[in-house]
C-alpha cells in the first residue's frame, strides 16, 4: 500500500499535526484533537431523528457517523431515478474489504476506526449511491454530487490518468487492452480511485459504484479528521489541519494542501456545486473530460 491514497498522489509519513475548528461548507464547528489525545466522540447528531434525513450534511472530525446499514435504510426511503443508465451492473455490484493497514500512512487511529468500515455494501442508482456514501461518511452530499461530476460525470466505467508504465497496470488492463495503445488507466470510477494507490481495494473500485465511493470518502475522512499526517510532508499553501472540507477535497486530486492544483481543483469543483450540474436537463447525456488541473 502506497503513503497516500487518491489521484496523483505521493507522500510520507511526517508528524502528526491536528487542529480545533473545523469548517464545513461555512459552518465553523468546534473540534478537540491531539495527535495520542482522547476525547468523548461527540454524541449521535441522528439521535433525535424520527425519520429518515432528506439531506445529509457535513459532521465534525472525530463524531459518530451512521452505520452503512443504517445509511442504506435511509436512503431508500427516498427513491431517486436512475440518470446514469450505463452504470447499472456497477450500481448493482457490491464490494469488499480492504486489508487492516489500508491507511497504513496516515495515524494509527485511521486504520482503527475507518477502515474497518469500507465494504461497498449497497446498491441503488447511481444517486442512492452517492448519498449512501456522503451519509456513511459525514460529508456534505451535495459536494459529492459535485466531485463525482467533476471526476466522471457520474459514469462508473470511466477510466483515466493513463501512464505508459506497466508497472501501474491492473491485472487484465495491461498496455493497450484497454483500447490505447501502448497505455493503461491508472484511476477507475466515479470518483477515480487510483490503482497504484489503492491496490488493497482493487478490483472493487472498478467493478462497484458504492466501493469506489465508499473508499473516496473514507480517505477523505482520515483526511477530515487530521489523520493524513504525511500531507506535511508535502507542498503546502497553508499548514494542513483537521476539519477543512475543501482542503481535503483538494487533496484528493492534487496530493498536496492548497497548492495550485489542488486550488484549480477545488473550483472547478465549487463551480459544479454552485450550477447544481446533475440537476440539469443534459446532465444525463454529459460525457467525462479529463480531471481539471492534469498536466499543469
Amino acid at each position: 500500500m502506497q503513503p497516500s491514497q487518491g489521484r496523483c498522489t505521493a507522500a510520507r509519513h511526517a508528524p502528526a499535526q491536528r487542529a480545533a475548528v473545523a469548517v464545513a461548507l461555512g459552518l465553523a464547528m468546534a473540534v478537540t484533537a491531539g495527535c495520542g489525545s482522547s476525547t468523548s466522540s461527540p454524541p449521535d447528531p441522528y439521535a433525535h431523528l424520527t425519520k429518515p434525513p432528506t439531506y445529509f450534511r457535513t459532521l465534525p472530525p472525530g463524531t459518530t457517523l451512521p452505520s452503512g446499514a443504517r445509511c442504506a435504510r435511509w436512503v431508500r426511503a427516498r427513491p431517486i431515478a436512475e440518470n446514469k443508465g450505463v452504470n447499472a451492473p456497477y450500481n448493482q455490484t457490491k464490494g469488499q474489504h480492504v486489508s487492516s493497514d489500508f491507511l497504513a500512512s496516515d495515524a494509527p487511529q485511521a486504520d482503527q476506526t475507518i477502515t474497518p468500515r469500507i465494504d461497498g455494501n449497497f446498491t441503488g442508482t447511481t444517486a442512492q449511491i452517492l448519498r449512501w456514501a456522503a451519509c456513511k461518511w459525514g460529508i456534505d452530499q451535495d459536494v459529492v454530487f459535485a466531485q463525482a461530476a467533476t471526476e466522471s460525470a457520474w459514469q462508473q466505467n470511466f477510466l483515466g490518468d493513463w501512464t505508459t508504465d506497466p508497472t501501474r497496470c491492473p491485472a487484465g488492463h495491461g498496455l493497450g487492452a484497454d483500447g490505447v495503445p501502448g497505455q493503461c488507466p491508472e484511476s477507475y470510477g466515479i470518483l477515480q480511485n487510483n490503482y497504484p494507490f489503492e491496490e488493497a481495494a482493487w478490483p472493487g473500485i472498478a467493478l462497484s459504484t458504492a466501493m469506489n465511493a465508499d473508499v473516496t470518502y473514507a480517505i477523505w475522512r482520515s483526511c477530515y479528521n487530521g489523520d493524513e499526517i504525511w500531507l506535511n510532508n508535502e507542498p503546502q499553501g497553508r499548514p494542513y489541519a483537521a476539519g477543512d472540507l475543501w482542503g481535503c477535497v483538494g487533496r484528493w486530486f492534487a496530493g498536496s494542501w492548497y497548492t495550485s492544483a489542488a486550488d484549480r481543483y477545488i473550483s472547478r469543483v465549487q463551480d459544479y456545486l454552485s450550477e447544481r450540474i446533475w440537476l440539469q436537463p443534459t446532465f444525463a447525456h454529459t460525457l467525462p473530460t479529463p480531471g481539471p488541473g492534469a498536466g499543469a
